[in-house]
């Protein structure tokens, strides 16, 4: 499975789109302005430096594994580490560990989430949203429909999609087992409107399919994909995530 890549000028700009989702993940997490937060899947930072606002005696680390998220998210934060999380190690526990967009782009959540709780002080905590069970269900549909015509089915030869796409339940259970406590995890269904909607499409939830394509040809990929979705918003479902490290 070839791992995700991304256009980080373009995400920067259009990822405004998801700039309410992420709000509220964000409003969710209380601080006293003094903490040290990991911000798990930075991306360009346009969100990490929200967080890194309401901590004015604080710390933000932020980590993401793409070199070029990470080179632009350098540009305005003070602390950007560019790694896996599956392979994080920080020389010493954070306060809290916030994450928007990121946890479904990684396959192997009992892994993630056994590396957050390593990071994260006892009592610390975890409040997160990515992709949950349902989420894209529409989208997804129409970009495998349009995938398998004669014109498109060469590039997707043994092609599955790199995202996973979980529900509360099991990951109430692999937080549990990684030594979480007071998990609680919900879906909530988050319709995304943008002002750009094919490079919207094409650089954040139709991703994984167009990179498979000649560049010259991905544009009329997502536009006959996006033919065929109903209405004008993308059909997100999240999932939100709430835990303290036991």
């Amino acid at each position: 499975m070839t791992a995700r890549s991304w256009d980080a000028e373009s995400y920067h700009r259009v990822s405004a789109a998801m700039d309410a989702m992420a709000q509220q993940v964000l409003d969710r997490l209380a601080l006293d302005g003094g903490e040290t937060v990991l911000d798990a899947g930075c991306g360009t930072g346009r969100i990490t430096a929200k967080l890194l606002a309401r901590l004015p005696r604080g710390r933000v680390i932020a980590v993401d594994a793409d070199p070029a998220m990470v080179a632009i998210a350098r540009q305005t934060l003070p602390e950007v580490i560019e790694s896996d999380l599956l392979e994080l190690s920080l020389p010493a526990k954070v306060d809290a560990i916030f994450s928007t967009a990121t946890f479904h782009w990684v396959l192997d959540h009992d892994r993630l989430f056994d590396r957050l709780a390593a990071a994260v002080r006892p009592g610390g905590r975890l409040v997160a949203q990515c992709g949950g069970a349902g989420n894209i269900a529409a989208l997804r549909s129409a970009a495998d429909e349009v995938a398998a015509w004669p014109a498109w089915r060469s590039y997707f030869t043994n092609f599955t999609p790199n995202m996973y796409f979980a529900d509360p339940a099991a990951t109430r259970r692999r937080l549990a087992r990684s030594g979480f406590v007071d998990v609680d995890c919900w879906l909530q269904p988050f319709p995304v409107r943008s002002d750009e909607p094919l490079a919207y499409l094409e650089t954040v939830p139709l991703g994984p399919w167009v990179q498979r394509l000649p560049a010259d040809r991905r544009r009329d990929y997502v536009v006959q994909v996006w033919d065929r979705v109903a209405g004008d918003t993308v059909d997100y479902v999240r999932l939100n995530i709430t835990a303290r490290r036991g």
